[in-house]
């Protein structure tokens, strides 16, 4: 039987998150990183995957701008 690997969360990803909320600004290397982490499933907590989404949720209903 397969057991499930438990790890601590990274702790630069609500800092990012934080950052990207209060400028209202999301660049490039942010996204990338962001996607990155989400797409790595097995690599991510559900806290930080409920940071993630409010960043993506804020970029969807135009609260946050897309810079180069």
């Amino acid at each position: 039987m397969a057991g499930t690997i438990q790890r601590q969360p990274n702790p630069a990803i609500p800092q990012i998150v934080d950052q990207i909320l209060n400028t209202g600004q999301l660049s490039r290397q942010e996204h990338l990183q962001l996607v990155t982490t989400i797409l790595s499933d097995y690599n991510v907590t559900d806290e930080e995957r409920s940071h993630i989404n409010r960043v993506f949720d804020e970029l969807q209903v135009g609260h946050l701008k897309f810079i180069e």
